[in-house]
């Protein structure tokens, strides 16, 4: 298998930004699945079940590609990752439970800008002004969308769905850097696989407790979210073994799309003539990041 620290370096930023966001567009059904069993098992056990079948379906994908004995380094980085995904997962799921999932993704959108910042500054990546003025475009949308949605009116567990989401959009800030060292060190298959299996092993430590066998019915639920969490997981982790931190963060904020549409289909969400108009400034947003021709790989390649 080639080793994940010589893969070439040299293919389109615009290739790894569209596998991103191919990445994220996954992710995001994968949400609305997510939010649908948390309402119905809670955040835990949705948690728990999705993943540990993400786990077995990564590992067999792992092995058939040839998975080789996991690197050290590598594993301190999948341990590391997958301790923040996991507190995470936790408090965004359970927060997107109690709000509108365009909202929810909205308030996510702090984690791409501090992703920026941490980038420069643990990465020591050169932060464009392309990207940072997409960024702000970006941020700009959201600003939109955030203005049509304050008419609308939420449950009263909504604060604290939002404050839990806040949470998790700092740790996933962190998670970005971290995603962006455990590529350079790890391929694809592999993180997909390791990551899910270290998150499966936290959450099985409260089982004794908090464990409860899914219905039947929601089993099928379960498989798609794990199928898709899988499948978005390897396409991240290529992007990122291809592209900047701070350069694939702007592929983060088409995920609002996904979620307004996904929210009114799903869960009767009604989407606001300024989420339209937000929308599209974020989609052109992240287009124009896009057009920047040259991914430097500056100190990075010593950090790795």
């Amino acid at each position: 298998m080639t080793d994940p620290m010589t893969i070439p370096r040299h293919l389109s930023p615009a290739l790894a930004l569209g596998v991103a966001a191919g990445g994220i567009g996954l992710f995001s059904i994968m949400d609305a699945f997510m939010k649908s069993l948390v309402l119905a098992i809670g955040v835990y056990n949705a948690l728990l079940w999705r993943t540990a079948l993400q786990t077995l379906i990564g590992g067999a994908a792992w092995r058939v590609g040839g998975g080789r004995r996991i690197a050290a380094r590598a594993l301190r980085l999948h341990l590391a990752r997958g301790t923040l995904t996991t507190a995470m997962a936790l408090l965004f799921f359970w927060g997107l439970a109690r709000v509108p999932m365009a909202q929810a993704i909205a308030l996510t959108y702090i984690a791409p800008l501090l992703a920026l910042l941490l980038g420069a500054w643990l990465l020591g990546e050169r932060v464009g002004a392309r990207v940072v003025g997409a960024s702000l475009a970006a941020l700009a949308g959201v600003a939109v969308i955030l203005a049509g949605q304050t008419r609308m009116t939420l449950g009263p567990d909504a604060l604290v769905g939002a404050g839990a989401i806040l949470a998790s959009a700092i740790l996933y800030a962190v998670n970005l850097i971290v995603a962006r060292l455990q590529s350079q060190a790890a391929t694809p298959g592999e993180i997909a696989f390791v990551q899910s299996a270290i998150i499966a092993l936290l959450l099985l430590c409260a089982a004794p407790w908090l464990a409860s066998p899914p219905a039947i019915a929601l089993w099928w639920k379960i498989a798609v979210a794990g199928l898709l969490a899988s499948a978005s997981l390897f396409l991240l982790g290529w992007a990122y073994a291809h592209a900047e931190a701070g350069f694939l963060a702007t592929t983060e904020y088409t995920s609002f799309v996904y979620a307004a549409v996904l929210g009114w289909l799903c869960f009767g969400e009604r989407v606001a003539p300024t989420t339209l108009v937000g929308a599209g400034v974020i989609v052109a947003a992240c287009l124009y990041a896009a057009g920047r021709r040259t991914v430097p790989q500056g100190a990075l390649e010593g950090a790795a």
